[in-house]
């Protein structure tokens, strides 16, 4: 691993690590772009070789934003890197019910609910899969076989499929 990905990761603090960065407080100015790309199906690459260290990837995609101007962006408190995205940032490898909500395992290992404010939506550019709203202006697109678990948990509701997670019903047509 580049001694640059290394520094960047040195610069999150311990707490952000272990709790969650607080994203919405950190606003360095632009330090430049990072030759950083996540692929369309979710993976990282750095100068053209795939980073492999998970715990890294986890790292940086938690501090990862889409700000306003549609750019993505890996900030810490001193430092802000433009990074490129093919499609959406992360992908869902798992989805399941616990009780009346969905969750959605993130191939970073994170699991979020499925709700009004982490909403599903219909990717057009993948045949219209679903992908899951995050927060900072993240969003996750479904793995096929998390889709395929989707659509099986699916009711015909108003014409057409829908899953309700949360007391929200999403369409899946």
């Amino acid at each position: 691993m580049t001694d640059s990905l290394d520094a960047l990761a040195g610069n999150v603090p311990a707490a952000a690590k272990t709790s969650g960065p607080p994203l919405e407080q950190w606003h360095p100015p632009l330090s430049g772009d990072i030759d950083i790309r996540i692929a369309a199906d979710g993976s990282w690459y750095h100068e053209g070789g795939r980073i492999r260290r998970e715990p890294l990837v986890a790292l940086f995609a938690s501090i990862l934003r889409r700000e306003e101007d549609g750019e993505y962006y890996l900030v810490t408190p001193v430092e802000k890197w433009r990074i490129q995205v093919e499609l959406h940032p992360l992908v869902v490898t798992e989805i399941n019910r616990r009780d009346d909500t969905l969750y959605a395992k993130l191939n970073t290992g994170r699991e979020v609910a499925v709700n009004a404010e982490q909403a599903l939506f219909l990717e057009p550019s993948v045949g219209d899969v679903a992908a899951v709203r995050l927060a900072h202006g993240l969003s996750a697109v479904l793995t096929r076989a998390a889709w395929y678990r989707l659509v099986d948990s699916a009711q015909e509701r108003e014409g057409r499929l829908q899953v309700c997670s949360a007391g929200v019903w999403f369409p899946l047509q």
